[in-house]
């Protein structure tokens, strides 16, 4: 177990996650089939050269799932019991097969669970980066964390 309990953070803690990922054109056409999206700037490549990006772009739900499994490992692995939402997802620049990505975590809130005493509620604002330090994609994640058994 690498995720850390919910008493084990504090409001502006900050990861650089070790993991980066190059993003592969296989990458692209699989998740884009796999979840039926036709978009024909993520599958067909003389649509997406016609475009003004000029190549295949990159499935933006891809990019956002991509996000939160490179924040997994330091965050969240053994210690969670439920992702509770994400907001304020924003995706300001694109990403293009041959990007290479990495993430970081802040924790920007924390607070108590009403309901469940074993558990605490964590905001983390995760940021995707390319190899150029432009974000590529940004959201709050609200996790259910275990506290540290007894």
């Amino acid at each position: 177990m690498s995720g850390r309990y919910f008493e084990e953070w504090q409001v502006g803690d900050r990861i650089e996650h070790p993991i980066r990922r190059t993003v592969t054109e296989t990458d692209n056409l699989l998740f884009s089939t796999m979840t039926h999206n036709p978009q024909p700037l993520h599958i067909d490549a003389e649509a997406a050269r016609a475009s003004e990006f000029g190549q295949i772009l990159v499935n933006g739900t891809f990019t956002f799932s991509l996000m939160i499994g490179l924040s997994v490992g330091e965050t969240t692995l053994g210690t969670l019991v439920a992702n509770l939402g994400y907001d304020k997802l924003v995706m300001p620049k694109p990403v293009f097969i041959g990007d290479t990505m990495r993430a970081t975590s802040e924790i920007v809130e924390l607070r108590d669970s009403k309901s469940r005493p074993d558990a605490g509620l964590v905001t983390f604002r995760h940021k995707l980066l390319n190899q150029r330090d432009d974000v590529v994609c940004q959201c709050l994640r609200t996790a259910l964390l275990h506290r540290r058994p007894a």
